[in-house]
């Protein structure tokens, strides 16, 4: 039976379980990813664990998020965790030098590898033929310091590629079209891998651009095979000696399937605020818009910026709009410059803007209240720009370029200008002079702290008996930016527990934090919906929760690494057997779960007891034994330093 390049990647790195989906699997990881907003808490948990130096292959850390340095809560962090890479072993990329998947794919990435990042978008990497996967902090650093990666078997899913794209249609209209077909969880514990004729038509940083987006749809992964155009890819950064062909067996067998006509495809856009909302463009033309962003890591290709240059030569965009460019490396930067399209940006009226994040994770570029504001980038959960009451639609850049020109929500196919395909150049410039390598001897190196950096908080184990009111009830599709957001605001305080916790729960109920501390020893409850926590795999949505002493979230299903994430900070992910219970739970009702130790060693039904109305409810926990040890301990570092013996 012909294998899969995703069951060719696991089986190549499995060190326990067995390939069944839903299965549990260990899995030796090869490089791991961190950034910013959630490498510091890497690095404290390294510290926590004693760690001598990285045992992966290549681990590497970016400052590509948090880059407003409005004071020196910022600057501080950047100096910790570049003292913190030397110590431990790590490269590291400082402000400006550019996003970390894009980056980490241009100098880091090879075919066959695997891995894992404390961004939930590294799973980006699939497009060069690695499983790639995002994780919470906690768990890329046990992966730094040795130790396996543990995770569900996925379900493989093939999506063949036929036909070839119409003119002003791209990758990110492949995309779309998946998102319209899955929505934000129709994606939950399966992995999708793209084959077929079609994919001759996508560049390496295209298939970046539809592996990036897998994580909107809740998938585990995102597999490109690496062929032909991947060995051009390496070969144009000066890495041919990377390059291995790994594609799939001839007839070769996946779980689940999937067909998509790339000459039926139209440029398509998601509305406010849900990257699963997609209609064709058409449907919403003449909307007034006040901001078009092009960049991020969702577009983060030398064509994305050279296609919006190419359209507004010699033109000025529309004096409503500002025009946002977000250059997504600084080796793709100087390539623009080099060959003249950062200039026809410039002259258009366009906005340039270093390279990193910027107005994707809301640091800066905020759009106006309810104004329509454009963008490339991956999300567009509600109040994630900075703008509580914002706007934000995701397209293509052709459709936002040409949505700059006209003033309005524009197809691109609708404009006089002449269509023209832009390849990646298979001569760059480049640049790893703002990569620095690990030290060699690292003994002497002290890491810097500033005074915003607090230690670790300390969590206890589950207690036998849980008790407390339910401080919150929320919907479905609650995403991570809503219980804890990002921002300008708040992740400046991502390396200060006490101080983050203040902003949990902000962008839904402001009393949220205030309320949360009169329960804060006691204990408390969460009620959700479906999907509960899509998206970012930032874990301090985990850990301010648990620090203001919420110890379970009841919620009808789970998204992936932020059910993880529950586990590693010791809050109980329990989930209804009848989804109709969560209709008799009202905000502050007094909820209790006893024996509930017994019950999490015994993994079975868990009855939860509504003291305030008389109701019990039948839960259940659908945890794997990994899960149940380090909820019992109350964390997951609290059960690696008891098997290692260590406080």
């Amino acid at each position: 039976m012909g294998k899969t390049v995703a069951h060719k990647l696991i089986e190549s790195h499995l060190i326990s379980g067995k390939m069944i989906s839903g299965q549990e699997i260990g899995l030796k990881m090869d490089q791991t990813l961190t950034q910013d907003a959630t490498g510091t808490m890497v690095m404290l948990e390294l510290m926590a664990m004693g760690l001598d130096r990285a045992k992966t292959e290549l681990s590497a850390q970016y400052v590509d998020h948090n880059l407003l340095e409005e004071d020196f809560r910022n600057a501080d962090d950047h100096i910790f965790l570049q003292t913190a890479c030397k110590k431990f072993g790590i490269w590291f990329s400082p402000a400006g030098n550019g996003v970390s998947h894009p980056v980490h794919m241009e100098r880091f990435g090879i075919p066959g590898k695997t891995l894992l990042g404390s961004d939930s978008h590294t799973c980006s990497a699939g497009s060069l033929g690695m499983f790639a996967l995002g994780a919470g902090g906690l768990e890329v650093a046990l992966v730094i310091a040795g130790e396996p990666f543990w995770t569900r078997m996925p379900t493989v899913v093939g999506v063949k590629l036929t036909g070839k794209l119409p003119r002003w249609v791209s990758a990110k209209d492949i995309v779309l079209e998946m998102l319209r077909r899955y929505d934000v969880d129709g994606g939950i514990g399966k992995a999708f891998e793209y084959y077929g004729p079609g994919l001759g038509e996508l560049s390496a940083m295209d298939r970046h651009v539809i592996a990036n987006m897998g994580q909107e749809m809740g998938a585990t992964a995102t597999i490109f095979p690496s062929d032909n155009e991947i060995k051009r890819f390496l070969k144009s950064q000066g890495r041919l000696r990377d390059w291995r062909e790994l594609v799939p067996d001839n007839g070769a067998t996946y779980d689940d399937h999937e067909d998509i006509n790339l000459s039926k495809l139209e440029p398509l856009i998601s509305l406010p605020s849900s990257p699963g909302k997609v209609v064709p463009v058409k449907e919403v033309e003449g909307k007034e818009i006040y901001q078009a962003m092009i960049g991020s890591s969702a577009n983060p290709g030398f064509r994305d910026f050279a296609v919006p240059a190419l359209m507004v030569q010699g033109k000025r965009v529309h004096e409503r709009v500002s025009f946002d460019v977000n250059p997504s490396s600084r080796q793709i930067l100087r390539n623009l410059t080099a060959k003249g399209y950062l200039d026809k940006l410039i002259a258009s009226g366009a906005r340039i803007h270093q390279a990193g994040c910027n107005g994707c994770i809301g640091m800066g570029q905020a759009p106006a209240t309810k104004k329509i504001s454009l963008r490339t980038v991956p999300r567009n959960f509600p109040g994630r720009s900075g703008t509580k009451e914002d706007l934000v639609y995701l397209c293509s850049p052709e459709t936002a370029t040409a949505s700059a020109l006209k003033g309005v929500i524009t197809d691109p196919r609708k404009l006089k200008i002449a269509f023209k395909k832009i390849r990646e150049p298979d001569k760059l410039i480049i640049d790893t002079k703002n990569l620095f390598s690990p030290a060699k001897d690292s003994s002497q190196v002290e890491i810097i702290m500033g005074p915003n950096v607090k230690p670790l908080s300390k969590f206890d184990p589950l207690p036998d008996t849980i008790a407390g009111p339910v401080l919150l009830k929320v919907g479905n599709n609650i995403s991570t930016d809503e219980i804890l957001p990002a921002g300008a605001k708040v992740l400046p305080f991502r390396s200060n527990i006490p101080e983050i916790s203040k902003f949990t729960f902000s962008q839904i109920d402001e009393s949220y934090y205030k309320r949360a501390m009169e329960y804060q020893k006691s204990g408390s409850f969460v009620v959700g919906g479906s999907n509960y926590g899509q998206g970012s795999s930032r874990e301090h949505a985990a850990i301010a929760p648990r620090y203001l002493g919420l110890r379970a979230v009841i919620a009808k299903n789970y998204a992936r690494i932020h059910r993880q994430n529950l586990a590693n900070f010791g809050i109980l992910p329990l989930l209804f057997i009848d989804e109709s219970d969560y209709d008799q739970i009202e905000q502050m009702d007094m909820l209790e779960i006893a024996n509930v130790r017994s019950a999490l060693k015994e993994n079975k039904q868990v009855t939860v007891k509504n003291k305030t109305k008389n109701q019990t409810y039948k839960t259940k926990l659908d945890l794997t034994q990994h899960q149940i040890e380090q909820i019992l301990e109350g964390s997951l570092l609290n059960l690696i330093m008891k098997k290692q013996g260590k406080k």
